[in-house]
């Protein structure tokens, strides 16, 4: 039997052509091509690393354009040879994705005002990478200084520190850091700020000039010796200002650091924002206006009158005359004070004060140790011990807090005293007490009578005591020292 044979299939007609493959974008590798042309121009130090930076930081968007066009080039190319544009690989999205989170990373970095932020940390004279090499200058330079004539000082980033000079001449010495990559940038940032001296009539201006390098860092110390005579008038930003032996007056400015004064004859005036003052032997009026951290001042002959919020401590001792102190949160005024105030976000302590004494407050606990003279009180969320040396007439409002009153042992008075939801006591027998569930009263007066006591609490008791000044004594605010670096403020006022 024959075998079949097998007819071969006949071929298949030709498909159409394959479409020509789709070329590699150069899109990726220009853009890497030019990211690495800037940063070996950076390392060659042809192009300042601090500028690269900064150019990145604004212009990185232009890499994104760069690339845009690129692509936009390839498509057009694309049609006229008819091929496939070529696409964007998970390598070219990377790139891409890197980019962009370097640029907004870059952009915030730099807005970051990193010398504030060295000021506040009290940074000196050290060597930080990412802020370069601390280079330093000094220089000094005298000038005449006639009588009548003033001066005014001005400094963007550094201290002042204002002295006597032994002679009728102005001595200055400048101390400078400059930030820089190496000396020769140093150099150039340390002949563009010069301090600048000129005069207006009988002022005589100096300038610090740290704006003379731009936003590069620069901080100039300047040390100023004067006759005594002199008047003088401080302004600063980044900064101590430190005043001793003046005959004349001293007005000052100052924004993130501390003021010290001692040995001032004239009138101080000081407007504090974020800075603290150690203020001492004055024989003028003091007035302290704007947004302080922490203030101390003793000795002064003249008045004080402080405006302002005082977001940690307020310290006074031994001030003449009046005394006025206005906050958000408290008022006071008094005669004089021959002993102490200490008062800080939650407690008031004041002893050997004369009278009137006014206070309005909230949320402090308060103590009046030695008080002499009328008293009035208003106070809530705190409580209120009064120790009267000479009993005045005294009137106290206090709410969420007990109110406790020590008078002499032989005080002459008259009472009136309710309390709400509180009892009331007395070491006095000829007052009458009527405590009731939630209302009490007391009244009448003691040993023939004398001042009016009006006492009203809300929330509290009420006690009446014989007693005398209890002995607290606190340690006086310290004497204006070496300025100091300013801290980071808590998130208090009083």
């Amino acid at each position: 039997m024959a075998s079949a044979t097998r007819t071969p299939a006949p071929p298949l007609p030709p498909g159409p052509p394959l479409p020509p493959r789709a070329p590699r974008s150069l899109a990726g590798p220009i853009v890497l091509i030019a990211i690495g042309i800037l940063f070996l121009l950076g390392t060659m130090h042809v192009v300042n690393v601090h500028a690269l930076v900064r150019w990145f930081a604004h212009y990185w968007p232009v890499l994104l354009i760069l690339w845009g066009v690129i692509k936009l080039l390839e498509y057009q190319q694309s049609n006229r040879t008819g091929t496939r544009p070529p696409g964007i690989s998970a390598g070219g999205i990377m790139l891409l994705v890197s980019i962009v989170a370097a640029g907004l990373i870059a952009t915030e970095v730099y807005n970051v005002n990193w010398g504030e932020i060295r000021d506040q940390m009290g940074i000196e004279d050290a060597d930080v990478p990412w802020w370069g090499h601390t280079y330093d200058f000094s220089t000094d330079f005298a000038r005449p200084f006639h009588a009548g004539d003033s001066v005014r000082i001005t400094s963007a980033r550094g201290a002042v520190n204002l002295s006597t000079s032994s002679d009728d001449r102005m001595h200055v010495t400048v101390h400078k850091r400059v930030n820089a990559e190496n000396q020769n940038d140093a150099d150039k940032w340390d002949k563009s700020t010069e301090p600048r001296i000129s005069t207006n009539g009988h002022v005589i201006l100096l300038d610090s000039n740290t704006q003379g390098a731009g936003e590069h860092w620069v901080a100039i110390d300047l040390d100023v010796a004067l006759p005594r005579t002199a008047s003088v008038v401080i302004q600063t930003q980044h900064g101590d200002v430190s005043i001793m032996g003046r005959d004349g007056n001293a007005d000052v400015t100052s924004k993130n650091g501390d003021v010290a004064v001692t040995d001032l004859n004239g009138r101080l005036n000081l407007n504090l924002d974020h800075s603290s003052a150690r203020i001492s032997q004055v024989g003028s009026d003091v007035t302290i206006q704007g947004r302080s951290q922490d203030v101390s001042i003793e000795d002064v002959k003249g008045t004080v009158h402080l405006d302002g919020d005082f977001m940690e401590s307020l310290k006074l001792s031994r001030i003449a005359k009046p005394v006025s102190f206005k906050s958000t949160r408290t008022d006071i005024g008094f005669s004089g004070l021959d002993g102490y105030l200490n008062l800080d976000s939650d407690n008031l302590q004041v002893s050997n004060v004369t009278g009137p004494f006014s206070l309005r407050t909230r949320s402090k606990d308060v103590m009046l140790n030695g008080v002499s003279n009328d008293v009035r009180v208003e106070n809530e969320n705190g409580a209120v011990e009064i120790h009267a040396n000479k009993l005045g007439g005294l009137d106290v409002h206090n709410a969420k807090g007990d109110i406790r009153i020590f008078v002499p042992q032989h005080a002459g008075f008259q009472l009136e005293a309710q309390a709400r939801d509180g009892e009331i006591e007395s070491d006095f027998s000829q007052l009458k007490i009527d405590n009731g569930d939630q209302r009490s009263t007391a009244s009448g007066s003691v040993n023939g009578g004398g001042p009016r006591m009006a006492l009203t609490n809300e929330h509290g008791t009420i006690e009446i005591r014989r007693g005398v000044v209890v002995p607290a004594p606190a340690p006086s605010p310290q004497a204006p020292r070496a300025p100091r670096s300013p801290e980071i403020p808590q998130p208090t006022e009083n």
